[in-house]
Order: structure tokens, then sequence, then C-alpha cells
């Protein structure tokens, strides 16, 4: 067993060449007992690694690689405790916010003020100058005594032998045990040209000119314990182990708690929130709430104080009550809008009196994440009110969230090119043409427009290389207003970094790694239209003298609603788009709540679910409204019966299904994420069988559920069956949905068609989702094509999309001409030259051998030079008249034919011309071996 405890993912960006979820993969494979995440000066990757490691039997250590800039001594600092993970960001932080962004700055003195007492650090002294090593020995001995171990990394680079004994000359004079690390930059050796690529990337010179600067061989990867064991003396793999046995720390020990300086003496959290609600209640309803409003307050506030997130309302508050304060316009939005108590607070203006809200969509036990609020201010002011969190909690206990960077198309070809030493014009050339380079498919057409030879090995590798590079993380940027406030400093937390600009920091961490952990953010975020709004308030208040607000302005003015039914709206904040005014003439808003409905129906939920035209059919009067129950009427008559909201689907499952307000809630999650991760089974049998249940029919449950379909976007469910073939975007090859669902095949990437530009895409095949037993028609094209599949199957016609149920004999639907792949295996030259041979062949095998016919001397003597390159394989020549013969033979009679077995395995063997058929492994070969096939 081993641990492996220095070791750098691609967030010690342009020096590590795996991403942090493939080092602990590869580790748990490989049989590791932990791994140690150490990248330098940071700890940006480490959620990403932690939630890899959750379902792992691998223990995952957090630490940091760390050099100082006195004298460039080099440690590895593990966080063993709590304690010592607050040190260590503690440290990193220092060393951040002396720098400018992206680089740290750290001396001895930090190390030893930061790890008084906590954190164990691995030494790796550079044994080559034997007095130097001993002096900074003696110093880190003196301070870290107990705490501190010798790395000794044999790289075999030809002097193992030598620096294990001066390392452990080193550790018998100073006293400190010695052990073994490997220096891990990538998770296996394969990867050890794009780690090269990214030293020349960080270096800015040429590939070819690094010379030294490049590690000497590909060791520095992730290495199985058997050869570990080889390398390294037992006792220094013990010690690793010795060391992880040290290490009690966790990042699902992090707690998080928001200021309380905002709670009067003698309140507590829930009972200021309480106040504060009530009185907000007042002033929304200064003749008294309603008994719903009541319960909905009271509800919430029980839920909220339940989960103890009192202090984040109260904290969003205060930030809302500052710029109001000021005169900067804000708005509460998203799913804040269904909180009554934000209402109350003034965070957002959704009446919930007005509105059917519901408190799950925004928080719930059964989903066990914090809340997330988003506030828009005027975006020319908002500098205003991120200054004012800076002032009033410091810059100690308030950062911004982190977005992290990564590499796309053209930065991943434009960095590559130049690292490959490559012309900046053919760089410059192809990096512009790229609309090729969404889909993952090599268009050899528009690297010669960049002139460039497709064929080139230069060019291939350098296709290659920016492929793999892709969605690797380049640096951290700052999330748009993502604001983490905490009671202590956040540094304790997580490290903090200067921002690119001015007066700003950010945190490590980016919005997904916070909502892993379960820590709260709040969004500041900035919109042109508020400040569009104030300006108009000015102007009118300048000229007409009146002085309106947000809750002042006339919402029910026939004159604007004329202008909207006309479709006059460009410039007008939400229905200005294209398909916005279209439906504007035919839905005739008359009403706030008439613009509410139309905005939600021009999105793809409702267009795919099939809502819109229902929906105005009964605004027309063209179809009768009826409800199943008094039930469901309460949750759909404001829209005549029709569910365009995600929050009446959630009603509907509490009323109609007997789901809990969180299974409701579990339920809108599932329905926005199925077309990405499936997980939708459970739920549609539930809410079926539930429904049926109470009574309801079959069809209105399977209607209720197809239109729960429709907010997956673009799901376009239930359209192909088992046999239907899809390609392998990687390979080339041809596969069945049967074979891909039995794992008799493996599919990661597929092709698909872009809806906009109707171009061929590289996409991730993420599921394969049952969509059990369905209807199915065989359409076919007047040139033969045929494909089988369910009435909802999209084609593109000439007017657009339309699905299979709704096409007409002598309708003209698209075809792509062709499929714009390559393959990248290579076949021996031989056994090409035979298939072409064989499938041109129309005598039938007999049942052991084959021949092959031919007059032509040239193509005989190629044949038989070719079908001989087989195992156990002879060919005998036989004349007829003017052609001849070629018979295989076997050589010996100990084994079979090789040839004829080759054969059999593509499944063209004994076949007549009427059955032979191209084997599929042909369409996974390179461009070179199908020209030869065809030639």
């Amino acid at each position: 067993m081993y641990a492996e405890l220095h070791c750098l993912s691609n967030f010690s960006f342009l020096r590590g060449a795996s991403h942090p979820q493939e080092l602990v993969r590869t580790a748990a494979e490989l049989g590791y007992a932990g791994l140690a995440l150490t990248d330098e000066c940071s700890v940006a990757g480490v959620v990403r690694a932690y939630t890899a490691a959750k379902e792992l039997p691998l223990k995952l250590v957090i630490g940091s690689e760390l050099r100082c800039a006195d004298d460039g001594l080099e440690l590895v600092a593990l966080a063993e405790s709590r304690q010592a993970y607050a040190a260590l960001c503690g440290l990193i932080s220092r060393g951040r916010r002396a720098a400018p962004k992206g680089e740290y700055r750290l001396t001895r003195d930090d190390v030893a003020e930061y790890f008084r007492t906590h954190g164990l650090l691995l030494w790796t002294p550079r044994l080559a100058d034997p007095d130097a090593d001993a002096a900074a020995g003696r110093w880190l001995t003196e301070r870290f005594a107990g705490r501190l171990w010798i790395a000794v990394e044999l790289l075999n680079e030809g002097n193992d032998r030598r620096r294990l004994a001066a390392a452990r000359a080193l550790g018998s004079e100073l006293g400190v045990p010695l052990v073994a690390a490997g220096d891990v930059h990538m998770h296996g050796r394969e990867r050890r040209m794009l780690k090269d690529t990214l030293t020349a990337i960080r270096r800015k010179v040429p590939l070819g000119e690094l010379g030294f600067e490049l590690h000497s061989n590909a060791e520095r990867c992730l290495r199985p314990v058997e050869e570990l064991e080889r390398r390294y003396p037992a006792d220094l793999l013990r010690e690793s182990l010795a060391i992880l046995d040290r290490v009690n720390f966790s990042l699902a020990e992090l707690r998080y708690e928001y200021p309380y300086e905002l709670i009067p003496p003698g309140e507590t959290p829930t009972s200021y929130l309480r106040a504060l609600t009530e009185r907000g209640c007042r002033w929304r309803w200064p003749d008294g709430e309603s008994s719903r409003v009541r319960e909905l307050i009271e509800h919430e506030l029980t839920l909220i104080a339940e989960l103890r997130y009192e202090a984040y309302f109260l904290t969003v508050h205060d930030i809302v009550s500052y710029a109001r304060s000021v005169g900067i316009l804000c708005q509460g939005r998203g799913s804040a809008a269904n909180s009554v108590v934000c209402f109350c607070l003034g965070i957002t203006e959704v009446d919930p009196d007005r509105m059917q809200t519901l408190v799950e969509r925004f928080i719930s036990k059964e989903r066990n994440e914090p809340p997330d609020i988003d506030v828009d201010f005027e975006h020319d002011r908002r500098e205003e009110v991120i200054q004012y969190i800076y002032r009033k909690y410091s810059r100690e206990r308030a950062a911004l969230a982190a977005t992290v960077i990564t590499y796309r198309g053209r930065s991943a070809i434009r960095d590559v090119g130049k690292a490959l030493g490559i012309e900046e014009a053919h760089v410059g050339a192809l990096a512009r043409s790229l609309q090729w380079w969404e889909n993952g498919v090599i268009d050899d057409e528009r690297i010669r427009e960049a002139g460039l030879d497709p064929k080139s090995p230069k060019v291939w590798r350098w296709i290659r290389l920016a492929e793999s590079l892709l969605g690797f993380p380049r640096h951290l940027s700052q999330h748009v207003g993502g604001f983490v406030i905490a009671e202590r400093p956040i540094h304790e937390l997580v490290p903090i970094e200067n921002a690119a600009m001015p007066e700003r920091t950010v945190i490590q961490w980016d919005k997904d790694d916070l909502e892993e952990l379960g820590l709260m953010k709040v969004d500041v975020l900035g919109l042109g239209m508020l400040s569009a709004i104030r300006r108009s308030f000015e102007l009118i208040e300048r000229f007409d003298g009146r002085k309106l607000t947000m809750a002042t302005v006339p919402s029910e003015d026939p004159a604007v609603y004329r202008m909207i039914q006309k479709a006059d709206t460009i410039g007008v904040f939400q229905i200005e788009s294209r398909a916005q005014m279209a439906m504007l003439p035919r839905l005739k808003p008359k009403a706030y709540y008439d613009l509410v409905i139309e905005v939600a129906l021009v999105r793809p939920g409702p267009i795919q679910g099939d809502m819109v035209h229902p929906y105005l059919r009964r605004r027309n009067g063209e179809e009768t409204i009826d409800y199943p129950s008094r039930e469901v009427e309460t949750v759909l008559k404001r829209t005549l019966g029709v569910p365009i909201f995600q929050e009446q689907v959630m009603h509907l499952a509490i009323v109609a299904a007997d789901f809990t307000p969180g299974e409701a809630d579990q339920l809108r999650r599932a329905m926005a994420a199925w077309k990405h991760r499936g997980g939708l089974e459970p739920f549609e049998a539930k809410l079926k069988s539930r429904m049926q249940a109470k009574g309801y029919s079959e069809e209105f449950a399977n209607r209720i559920f197809q239109q729960i379909l429709g907010f997956g976007e673009y799901g376009f469910p239930e359209c192909v069956v088992g046999e239907t073939r899809v390609v392998d975007a990687d390979s080339g090859r041809w596969l069945t949905i049967d074979e891909i669902v039995s794992g008799r095949a493996r599919l990661k990437n597929t092709l698909a068609c872009d809806e906009a530009t109707l171009h061929f895409r590289k996409r991730r095949v993420l599921s394969i989702t049952s969509s059990g037993v369905k209807q199915v028609w065989r359409l076919r094209t007047a040139l033969g094509h045929s494909i089988v599949a369910t009435a909802e199957h999209p084609f593109m016609t000439i007017g657009g999309w339309v699905t299979l149920g709704k096409l007409r004999i002598g309708d003209y639907v698209a075809a792509a001409r062709s499929v714009p792949l390559s393959g990248h295996r290579r076949w021996p030259r031989h056994q090409i030259i035979v298939l072409a041979d064989l499938l041109a062949e129309d005598d039938p095998c007999s049942p052991n051998t084959f021949r092959f016919h031919t007059t032509a001397t040239r193509h005989r003597d190629e044949f038989v030079r070719a079908v001989e390159r087989f195992p156990n394989t002879r060919a005998v020549v036989e004349r007829h008249g003017s052609g001849s013969a070629v018979r295989v033979v076997r050589r010996g009679r100990a084994r079979p034919i090789g040839a004829v077995e080759w054969a059999r395995s593509l499944d063209i063997w004994g076949r007549d011309a009427r059955l032979k058929h191209i084997p599929p492994e042909v369409f996974e070969l390179r461009d070179q071996d199908i020209a030869l096939l065809l030639a």
C-alpha cells in the first residue's frame, strides 16, 4: 500500500496535466490508500477532488506545494486537522495577497508564523549543495520537529541511487524521517506530451527550444504500487501510510456562519428576522394580511429557523436596505420570488397574495442546499454596493466567488500552435475559422484554407493536443457578483487572492464548489435596464413634474397595452425579441399577468410540452376549458387549465398526486435536468399511479407528464428504437442503441445537429433513458433511406422542424450529404488489400479456405504477397484459361489458416456477392486506409 503525498492537478495552472477527478479515480484504481492534492499555493481544485473521492475507497488529503521567495525553499504543506487547514488557507492568502494576480510571494517567516503549531511539512532538499541543505534543515527542524519529513522523489532520471543516499545521510544528520513521494503532474504517462506543451505555453517558449527545462521522462505520474515497491525502499513507502494516518480532516467538516453584527443586543437571529418580517408585513398590507399570507409567513419562518438560514436573509436585507437608502434601484429575482419573507423584507416585489408562490421552489428541507438570492442593482452604481460590503464586513470577511476560466477552441488552438512553433499566420487563420471546432470534427478543408497540410504529423499533433486541452482551467477570474460574507475571516475557510480589478478580492472556489459544500453566497448583480428606468424617472420629473417610483408606475395603462398588442415593443425589456414580438399579436395582452404568461410561453419548456397552442385556443374561446377536480382548478385557473410555470407543476404534484412540498421540489429539479442526466423514471411511476389512485384518468396523468417533460427544454423525448444506429464521433464506428444499453459497446461522444446553424457538432452522451413500449413508424424517402421512430422524432423541413407525426407524403425533409468524420484506427496494408479483393470477389468461400480470381498478373502477385503476411497462410496459384485463381492453404496442420480466421472475424467469410458487406470496423479507419481500400 502507498499514499501519494505530492500531487499537482491542472489547477496548478499550466503545470499539472490532469483534472483532479482523473487523479482521484486513477489513484483509487491503482489501489492507493490515499492521495494528497497539493496544487501550488492553491486549493482551487480540492472540491472537485473531494466530490470524486466521496464514493471511492480513497482517503483525500488537502495540501499545497509552496516555494519561498527569499531562498527557494520547497515545501509541501498538508492539513491534518481543521486548525491546520485554516492555517494553510491563511498562509496561501498571505502569499497571494502579497503579489499581483496569478502570482504569490511567501517567505520562511510566513511559513513559521502560520504553521507554528499545526500542519505537516514535506521538504524536498536540492541534494546538490550539502551545506545549504543542512542549514535549511536545521532551520526547519528547530520549528517543525515531529511534523517534518524529507520527501524522496525517485523518478528514474539516472541519479536515483545517489539521491536516495544523499537524502538518507541528510535525514540521519538532522534526525528527520524520509518518505516516498512522486512529484505527480499527471494521472498517466499518456499525458506526457500535453504536460510538455503546457510547460511551453507557461514559459512562452516553443517546445523545441525548452531543452533541459522539460522533465526528462514521463515518470511524474501515478505509478502502479508494484512499480513503486521495486523503486523505493519499503520503509519510505510505509512512512507515507504513517503520515496518512495522522490526517483527520475532511472538507465535510467545514462550517460556515453568516455575520451576526446585524442582530441588535437582546435579539436572536430568529427573533430579529421575525421582527423585520412582521414590520414588512404591516408595510406591505397596511389593512392587514390575509389568512393565506399569515400561513405562508409562519411556514416559511419555521422552515428558515429549522435550517438556520436567518443570518443569510438578514445579510441580504442589509445590502438591499443600503442600496435603497442611497437611491439605488434594486430588485430580487429568480426563485426568491417565491419567498413571502423576501417580499416582506423588500428584497423582491412578487406579492404572494396575487401570485401562486411555493416556498419549496426556493428553500427545501429535502434538498438540503442553501437558498440562492439574486439581486439586480443598477449596473452603473453596483460598484457602490460592492464597496459598501467591503466597508461593512472588511476584506477579511467578504470576497467574491471565483469563476474558473477554461480553454475553449480558439484559445487552445492558439496556445498549442505557438507552443509547437507553428507560424503565427497559420495559427491565426485556423483559430479564426473555428466554426468546425465546436463539434470536435476536423474539417480538412478548413485546415487547407489556413495554408496547412491536414496529413502532416505536426498538424495532426497540434489538433490532438488542442483537443486534449479543451476544458482545462487557465486561470481564476471573479464571479459577476457572487459574494461570500462570513462571521469569521474567510481565509480560515478558503484562500483569498487579488482580482485583476483594483479593490477586488476573490476566493479560490467557484459557485459550484460553494454549492457542493453547502456554503451560501449573495449575488450582487448589475442590470442595465434598472439604470435606464432610473434615468427615465429623472427625465419625467424634470420635464413633467411627476415623481415616479417602481411602485407608483401605472401598471394597467390601456394605451401601453394597445402598443404591446401591435408588437410595437422594440427597446422594451423582456418583450423585444422576434419570438416575443411574434407572440404578442396572437395573445393580445390586456393586463400585467397576461405579460407574465406571454413571457413564460416563449420558452422551450412550454413549446416542447405542447402548452402554447392549447393556451391560445382557450384564450380565444376556440377550446373548452375543463378541470378534472376543484383542486386542479385552483392551480390552473389563471392559465386556463394549462400548466405553464414550474411552480404550477409542483402544485399539481401536491394536490393531485399527494406529493410533499419537498418531493415536488425534487420533481422540479429532476424535470429541469432530465435531458442531461435522466432521473425522471421514478417520478413518472409515482406521479401517474398516485394521480390514478385519486381518481384522475390515465389520459390526464399521461398528458401532465408529457408537459412536465417539456420543461426539460429541447428534449424531443421517446424518439428512436433499439436498432437505431448512431455514430461514435471519436472512432467513426456505427453502433446501435441496443449495443450501447446492453454494454456491448461504449459511446462517449456522438454527432448532433445544431438547430441554429444546422452544422454537425460533437456532443457528449450523458445518459440513455428508456421510455418503455411506444408505437413507432417507418419513414421512407424517395431516395430509399428509412428510419424507424416515434411520432415525436423531429425532422428538418422547408418550413422548419416538424415531428414525424405531422409529416405528410410528399413533404421534403433534409438529409446530410456527408458526415464529417475522420477515423483514427490503422490497419496493416496487407489486411486492407486482402479485404478489398475479397469484397470484389463473387466466389463464395469454400468450407475451409477461399479463392481469389484475376486476369491481371500484377494484381495476382500483389494479393499473394498480402495474403501470405497472415499467420499460417500460404497462397497456391492455380491457372485457369486466361486467368488465375489464388487459393489459400495452411502452412502447418496444428493451427488454422490465419487469413480465414481474420475473414471470419469480419463476418465476410462464406458470403456470396449478395450478402457481402463492408465491415463496420472499416468506418473507424483513417482516411489514407479507406482511400487504399477503395482504390
